[in-house]
């Protein structure tokens, strides 16, 4: 039997925050192709993917974007809402047609204001994101533009 990952929303968040977040959802859907945000744009929402796959990446000068990875059902889409000056940090791509729930940032930010044990459960599952985030995009990046064979991981 599996684990649940704790990056997906049902694993990370008790169903009483989960249920607090879920109030201020509504759903959207992306179609294939669709950018959900660029890399410098304003940070102004985030969504949790219901259905299909979203692309993460960053723009490398001179060439194609660079996918950091690949997001599914249950992940969160986006975290530089959270954290000021909010702009996006990296791009995001519905790889496939998209179902997922979208989220008002200010509405959030609020909520977590005022309850606080909803703030640190949802700033909690943010960091986890981030966290795994930060080391996909070594790895990947490493991948990419790594010297092969140097044997050097930084």
């Amino acid at each position: 039997m599996s684990t649940p990952s704790p990056l997906r929303i049902n694993a990370a968040l008790p169903v009483d925050r989960r249920s607090r977040l879920m109030e201020l959802a509504h759903e959207v859907n992306f179609d294939e192709g669709t950018r959900l945000f660029q890399e410098g744009g304003h940070a102004d929402r985030f969504w949790i993917v219901r259905s299909g796959t979203v692309t993460l990446d960053v723009h490398v000068p001179g060439r194609r974007a660079a996918v950091i990875e690949t997001l599914g059902a249950g992940e969160l889409v986006g975290c530089s809402w959270l954290f000021k000056p909010y702009t996006w940090r990296l791009g995001a791509e519905a790889m496939t047609p998209v179902r997922a729930y979208e989220f008002d940032a200010v509405g959030v930010r609020a909520l977590m204001d005022a309850d606080t044990a909803f703030g640190s459960a949802l700033g909690h599952w943010v960091g986890q994101v981030l966290a795994h985030r930060l080391q996909a995009a070594r790895i990947r990046l490493l991948d990419l533009y790594a010297p092969h064979g140097s044997g050097s991981l930084l």
